[in-house]
Order: C-alpha cells, then sequence, then structure tokens
C-alpha cells in the first residue's frame, strides 16, 4: 500500500488466468468460444492477459470494442451485444470485422441491415432470444424474463430470422440467450438452453440454419461462503444437449470477480449506544455495488492491531449520502489507520465507479508472481475539470 496509496483496485493475474482455463478446457475438443464480457472490468491490462490467452470478447459499446483491440484483442473473435447500438457504432463494428452482432430487437436488425447494405457488406447477426426464464437472481440483474428490456420474443425472433435469412445484407451466424447475472443455480441455464434448442430445431426445419449458440453468461461467484454453479458439469451437461453446435459463453464476474480486491483505509472510528462506524476513505463512488444492489462483499483486515477495538462495525464513506457504505455490522478488530480489503471486488468494481463528489478514481495494480505493476494510475483532482470551461463574461 505504501507504493500506491489507498484506495486501491488489486488484481491477480493467475487467477484470472486460471479461471478463463476453466471455461477453456471444459469444452475439450467441441468447438467453442469463450468472449470475456468487458464490462466485468474493462482494464486493458485485464484484457491484455485474456487476449494472450486467446479469449474473445463480449463488448457493448465501441468504447469496449476499441478497448480490446488496444490490449492485443482480436476483434473477429468479439460478439457485439446491447440494446442501443447506434449507427456509427454499427459501421465501426463492421470496418473493424467483428464476429458477430447479437440483435436485441426488430429496429436494431433493420439499422444493422440498412446500414450494412449501404456499406455493401454482409452483416453477421446473431438474434438474441428472451426465453422467459426467471434467473432467480436480483431484479436489477434478472434479463431473462419478458418484462425485461433485453432480447426478443420467442415468436417474434422467428420472423427475425426468416427476414434476415432473405436479406443480401444480413449473414445468419447463430442464437444467442443470456438471462441473467450472478447466478448459483443450473437449472435456469437448462431451462433457458431446452427453449432455444427447439427453437433452433424448428428453424432448421423451415430452412434456417443456425452456425453458433451464444449461452450468454451470468454464472454466479462465491462472495461468501454461499454454493455456486460447477463449471465443468454445467458445460458438460450444455454439451450433451447441444450436438455439433458451436458454443459461445460470455463469462464476466465469474473469471475477474474473485480475482480481485478492494482495499481501504480506516480514517476515524466512530460508536454510539446505537451504532458504531468505521469511516474509510474508500466509497460508494469507489464501489458501488453495496449501495445498488446491497451486494455482500467479505471485509477482511489486513494486518490485525494490538490495540483495536471489537466491534460490530459499519464501514462507511467520505460521500454525503448515507447509502455510503461498503459493509454493514461486520465484527472487526479495528484502528485508525488499519487497512481493511473488500473481497471479491474484481468485477463490477472500478468498472461502475465514478467521480461523485469530485472524488478522483482510484490506482489498480496487478499482482503477477512476486511482481506487483501499477496498470491505471489514480487521476488528479485537476484532471477531473479538465474538460470543462468557465463562462467568458
Amino acid at each position: 500500500m505504501a507504493a500506491y496509496d489507498s484506495p486501491l483496485y488489486i488484481y491477480s493475474r493467475a487467477e484470472i488466468e486460471a479461471n478463463w482455463l476453466e471455461f477453456d478446457q471444459a469444452f475439450g475438443d467441441h468447438p467453442h468460444l469463450i468472449c470475456y464480457a468487458v464490462k466485468a472490468n474493462s482494464n486493458i491490462a485485464v484484457l491484455n492477459v485474456l487476449a494472450k490467452m486467446g479469449s474473445g470478447f463480449d463488448i457493448v459499446s465501441i468504447g469496449e470494442l476499441q478497448r480490446v483491440i488496444a490490449a492485443g484483442g482480436n476483434p473477429t473473435k468479439c460478439v457485439f451485444s446491447g440494446v442501443a447500438k447506434t449507427s456509427s457504432e454499427i459501421q465501426q463494428a463492421l470496418e473493424i470485422g467483428i464476429y458477430c452482432f447479437n440483435v436485441e430487437s426488430a429496429g436494431e436488425l433493420n439499422r444493422i441491415e440498412s446500414v450494412a447494405s449501404a456499406m455493401s457488406v454482409q452483416a453477421p447477426i446473431s438474434i438474441r432470444v428472451n426465453p422467459d426464464v426467471d434467473a432467480k437472481t436480483h431484479p436489477y440483474i434478472s434479463t431473462g424474463l419478458k418484462e425485461n428490456k433485453f432480447g426478443v420474443d420467442v415468436e417474434v425472433s422467428k420472423a427475425l430470422y426468416h427476414k434476415a435469412q432473405q436479406s443480401d445484407s444480413l449473414n445468419v451466424c447463430g442464437m444467442d440467450c443470456h438471462i441473467g447475472s450472478q447466478i448459483t443455480e443450473v437449472s435456469p441455464f437448462i431451462d433457458a438452453l431446452d427453449k432455444v434448442l427447439a427453437l433452433i430445431s424448428e428453424l432448421s426445419a423451415e430452412g434456417v440454419d443456425i452456425k453458433h449458440l451464444d449461452l450468454g453468461g451470468g454464472i454466479g461467484i462465491a462472495y461468501d461462503d454461499e454454493q455456486t454453479i460447477d463449471i465443468a458439469s454445467y458445460i458438460q451437461e450444455a454439451l450433451a444437449k447441444a450436438g455439433d453446435l458451436k458454443i459461445l459463453l460470455e463469462p464476466g464476474r465469474a473469471i475477474v470477480g474473485n480475482a480481485g480486491i478492494f482495499v481501504t483505509q480506516v480514517e476515524y472510528l466512530k460508536q454510539s449506544d446505537k451504532k458504531s462506524f468505521a469511516i474509510i476513505d474508500g466509497a460508494m463512488n469507489d464501489l458501488l455495488r453495496p449501495a445498488l444492489y446491497s451486494a455482500y462483499h467479505k471485509a477482511v483486515v489486513v494486518e490485525q492491531n494490538p490495540n483495536g477495538v471489537t466491534d460490530a462495525w459499519d464501514l462507511v464513506g467520505p460521500v454525503c449520502e448515507t447509502g455510503d457504505f461498503l459493509a454493514k455490522n461486520r465484527t472487526l478488530t479495528l484502528a485508525q489507520g488499519d487497512y481493511v480489503a473488500l473481497m471479491s471486488a474484481g468485477a463490477y468494481g472500478f468498472s461502475m465507479s465514478s467521480n461523485y463528489n469530485t472524488r478522483p478514481r482510484v490506482a489498480e495494480v496487478m499482482v503477477s508472481g512476486e511482481t506487483h505493476t501499477l496498470v491505471r494510475k489514480r487521476e488528479s483532482i485537476e484532471s477531473l475539470f479538465e474538460n470543462e470551461y468557465t463562462l467568458n463574461d
């Protein structure tokens, strides 16, 4: 910590590599592509580690695609997801040469066709089918129900596939299905798989050839001691049903979540007869998940202080919001100046951070063996308003 100051994100290269390999090796010789979900953690060093392993990437903006390329990733292994692709993004993605668009609506399919036609190219497309399956996860990260904004209804998708099949500007590549995030039971995945395989069979009988099936991501991790999905078993069950179809997966959290921690320092201890607060230098703008989802991150004191005070502490930050907390009611022995690590913070930690309260975003460090490397420097206060201007009068 002395080298990088606090607060700080720290990532393990070895853990990222091991997690990605767990997915890749479970497929054996079956045709597949692991497309890491960039939104989970888009640090260039993280993407570079995965690119070196041959990973594909799931992107949701042209900015993420440019990050992948800057990190050495192969754009021909990129799938472009997201519900609001602009004409400019579609054009740039076609110029760069991505693997496939995951189409989220009839309007988007029309737009991709129009842009591709104007460029005199064929756009590779996969339609994201909404199977109306309950992922049994937090409602904010459930994406596979009819009430969610993602994907298209099974019946609607049939018409879209036939339209795409008849277009000179569209190339039907596959089918996509992503039902949510932080899913810890395998049954929703299998329910969704059965529905899309039935649809693929029906389309095949009607002359629409689906070459790959993208099962999305969403496999949950253990934030505490909860049980989650056995990746190898899930993949083998999926392969037993999928036949010769090439399979794509889009894991994000499952690769980087437990490969990162957020370290913060205790500034003050504040106790009363009703509540005890450990006021830390990390805040909701640095790690938003607890405030947004009431998410749990295990809190670990980095080095026990013999003069510490044992209590049930709320770890709260400097942001002027009552919702600014990173952990609640944690029995810890703390002293002013102690460092506390919030575990399993590698996914949706820094990538969701902001400059609220004019707070610079923190530094990021990658640990590899015995070495540690700064992979993003801490922002300066001045940099936060360098693109703003005062009035001339």
